[in-house]
This record gives structure tokens, sequence and C-alpha cells, in this order.
């Protein structure tokens, strides 16, 4: 029997590689894939639905389904971070905690985005700082959001204001026009690939101002996750509307397939840590010891209270006019998974 080919499309992440790379092969199923970074992949099917499988932001989908965009997500959670930890604050902003974020300028790379969105929920419930009192500036353009692709407009009573086109997150926090922004990325890297001792160019300001909200990161993971059990997530993988109603199996079929392929990564995860990180086994072991063997569990059962917050700080938020049921959102075959 001839196999259903379907486009699929990834960043890469080693819990999916060998799904991309054709190491497991889903039953009945033919996978096309094609490599794109997140932002890009997601703009593309919020508004293109070009693939009919793929990588989709949590926040956004929540956001997508709420305004009738037809797609259904597979319980599957490849992608998670501890994002509240990865915000980066200027030295004389006089941010010495969280709670000091009250009346701050922050920096976000979009809105809607599924960090930001957990960063303000995290921010009011656990450290008291409202997202009605903090100053909220977005990087991304209107034209190449993934707001921009789902008609997203600030909720009611946000300080909201976009950054200009020839400025970014890192020169206004270098520069001190923020007080703090999401730097998931550059911050992460910064003491290994950055000199922030050296300037950016036009922002009057160094990386040495840069510090992390978090000094220790480690030990806010341990606090959060003690308290919510889960780390949350960024990203889960959805079927495009008219595929899941015309061939309602391939949900099972793509969700089996990744389990395999997460248990394939598991196995080889030992072998493949970088040899130059002299530590990595000490590393994981901790990581291990703080979040338990699979910090990446799949499936609904796994994943309901961590979800029901995710809904709950979106609804809160005015990014969805109303609470979804997590049985609203994943194909139905996989809902006692």
């Amino acid at each position: 029997m001839a196999k259903l080919t379907l486009s699929f499309i990834s960043a890469f992440n080693e819990r999916v590689e060998p799904l991309m790379d054709g190491t497991v092969q889903p039953e009945g199923l033919e996978l096309i894939p094609t490599y794109s970074p997140p932002s890009e992949t997601f703009w593309r099917q919020l508004k293109f639905q070009e693939f009919e499988a793929g990588e989709m932001s949590m926040s956004s989908y929540l956001i997508a389904r709420s305004r009738g965009i037809e797609m259904i997500a597979l319980p599957v959670f490849p992608s998670r971070r501890l994002f509240h930890t990865e915000v980066a604050i200027h030295a004389d902003a006089g941010v010495r905690e969280p709670g000091d974020l009250a009346g701050k300028r922050f920096g976000v790379g979009e809105y809607q985005q599924t960090a930001a969105l957990w960063q303000r929920g995290i921010l009011e419930h656990d450290f008291g700082v409202s997202q009605f009192k903090v100053h909220w500036y977005m990087e991304r353009s209107e034209e190449l959001s993934h707001g921009g692709a789902t008609g997203f407009t600030p909720p009611a009573g946000i300080s909201f204001q976009r950054i200009p086109p020839e400025k970014s997150l890192a020169s206004m926090l270098v520069s001190h026009e923020l007080d703090a922004a999401s730097l998931i990325g550059p911050w992460t890297r910064a003491p290994s690939v950055i000199d922030r001792s050296s300037r950016i160019p036009g922002s009057g300001g160094d990386w040495g101002k840069v510090k992390p909200l978090f000094p220790d990161r480690m030990a806010e993971g341990r606090r959060f996750f003690k308290k919510y059990g889960f780390i949350p997530v960024n990203h889960a993988y959805i079927i495009r509307g008219d595929i899941h109603r015309k061939y309602p199996w391939v949900a099972f079929n793509l969700y089996a397939a990744f389990l395999k392929a997460k248990a394939l990564a598991q196995e080889k995860l030992v072998e493949r840590i970088p040899s130059a990180l002299f530590f990595g086994r000490e590393y994981l072991a901790t990581t291990r010891e703080i979040f338990g063997e699979d910090p990446f569990p799949y499936g609904v059962k796994a994943n309901r209270s961590m979800l029901e917050t995710l809904i709950a700080y979106s609804h809160e938020q005015g990014l969805t006019p109303a609470k979804m049921k997590v049985e609203e959102l994943f194909a139905e075959s996989t809902l006692d998974l």
C-alpha cells in the first residue's frame, strides 16, 4: 500500500531529528522535511498554512485556534525553557529582584510569542509584577511578526510600543533605553561568545552593564520546578485541518513516531555530549536530579497542568477571548496518551 506523503517543517531538534533524517519512519507516512528557524516557520504557517504538518508556537496556536484557523495539535513538546530566567536587565535600572520590574521598560521579541507569555505569567503569579504595570516594547515589525499573521492588537490597558526598525532589543538594553529585555538567544550565549565589555555600534552602551535577572538560574529552576512540576513548553507540532479531516489516522501514527524519535535521542544523549564540555556528564546528572529522567514528557496526561496554566495565562493576558479546553486543542486519538 502506498504511503501518504506529507510536507513537514521544523527547526533542528535532537528529539525530532530522527524523524527529519528518516531514521524513524511513521507508519503509513512519508515525510518531506524542510528545515526552518521557528520564527519564519510560524509566520509561514500562520499566514499561508504552506505545510501539511510542522512545528508551531504554542501561544500562537492558541490564538490561531481562537480565531478559526484550522489546525490540530499533537501533544509533542520537544522544546522547553525556563524563559523567565533568560531575562536580562540593565545594571542602572534599579532592578535588584523580579518585583522591581514594575514600572520598568521591558523589551520582547514579540508580544504574543510563547516565551513572552510565560514571562508575563510567571512575573505576575510568582513575583507580583502585573502585566499592566510594565511598559512593553516589541521588536518584530507587524509585517514579519506572528501577530501580523493572526491579526494581533495590543490588549486593552497594556502600555505597548514598537521598537524602531533601526534599533534592537540588545542595542536599546545596553544604551538603557530599556530596563529589561527577553534576550533568549544572545543573553544565554553572552558569557562565551559575546565580549560584554565591547560597545554595540550606535547604542552608546556596553555589555558590561547587562546582567541576568536571576544570577543563579539553577537555583531559580529548582524553585520553579518544585512549585509547578513542569518546565514550560515553547512549541508543539500541528497537522493542517484539511489533512486531519481527510486522514484522521495520521495524528496517532505521527505521534507514535515522535515518541520513537525522542526515545532514540535519549539513548544517544550521553555519547553526544560535546567533548569540549568537560563536565558534561555532571551537568546531565544535575539536570536529571532536578527535573527527572525525562524533562520532555509528551502526551496530554503528563502535561495537563502545564497546558491549563498556559491556557489560563493566554486568556488573562488578553490574547485569547476565552479559556479553551485542553481537549479542544489536540487530536482526539491522542487525548488518552
